[in-house]
């Protein structure tokens, strides 16, 4: 027997006949601006612009753990988002999670938020130099020390998942894809060092990046360095393998 939970942000409890009309609505409209392992469509409803992620069917296993200990991905997102909130940092409001089931297991969930324009993505740094873009790098250093003396770990801290907009020289940044974070465990140097490892950007670049950071939280330059390099060759020497022809930087 199929049955849908679901949970909205009274801030946009407008919006409840689009979000309990999703199951249906979102395979025939909507705007698809990613369709990978997961699909991401915007929809326009009441003159807001709605992102909303479509999580894959899990695998069997994972439908039981979903439907009885694990909180699904969708929900994490939501719950993920207000925290992050609470905290001082940004990311796009959570509007809403969706949780379709059938027999007690889930089939799939749906996480919808404020669809926002950013004027850039981190992903960016993969080509062109470094220099010009110093204060981005700085800027960005220093935002993850302050995540991290927070006590907010984002797990898959990679250059897509970060996006940004620019006010004159101030760079404010966004977190989204937040399914897989960890907080209030504090962040130690090795932690910190194996999180920069999925960054997109040259040598040159993420050596910046590392210096700025060790500054910002008082550690040891030249281990955070070291630590950092050995993480990042391991990740992008299975990601390349996995995917040939794709570097972390390409001139």
């Amino acid at each position: 027997m199929a049955k849908i939970e679901m949970v909205i942000n009274e801030a946009y409890r407008n919006l409840e006949n689009f979000i309990t009309a999703l199951p249906e609505e979102f395979p025939k409209s909507g705007e698809t601006i990613y369709s990978g392992r997961n699909t991401i469509k915007v929809f326009n409803v009441d003159g807001k612009q709605l992102n909303v992620k479509f999580f894959k069917k899990p695998l069997f296993i994972n439908q039981i753990a979903y439907a009885t200990f694990r909180k699904s991905k969708a929900k994490r997102s939501y719950l993920y988002a207000f925290k992050l909130k609470e905290r001082g940092f940004h990311t796009p409001d959570p509007v809403a999670f969706m949780e379709l089931k059938i027999c007690n297991l889930l089939k799939h969930s749906l996480y919808i938020s404020i669809h926002e324009e950013f004027d850039g993505i981190m992903r960016e740094l993969q080509r062109g130099p470094l220099e010009g873009r110093e204060d981005l790098l700085r800027q960005f250093a220093i935002y993850t020390a302050q995540l991290h003396d927070k006590m907010v770990l984002h797990l898959d801290y990679s250059s897509g998942n970060i996006l940004y907009k620019k006010n004159e020289d101030r760079y404010t940044f966004y977190l989204v894809d937040l399914n897989r974070m960890t907080f209030d465990k504090p962040i130690d140097i090795n932690t910190a060092c194996f999180n920069f490892r999925r960054l997109w950007g040259s040598d040159e670049m993420i050596s910046f990046i590392v210096k700025e950071y060790a500054k910002a939280r008082n550690l040891d330059e030249e281990i955070c360095l070291r630590k950092t390099f050995e993480y990042r060759k391991k990740f992008w020497d299975t990601y390349t393998k996995q995917h040939p022809g794709v570097l972390p930087y390409m001139d």
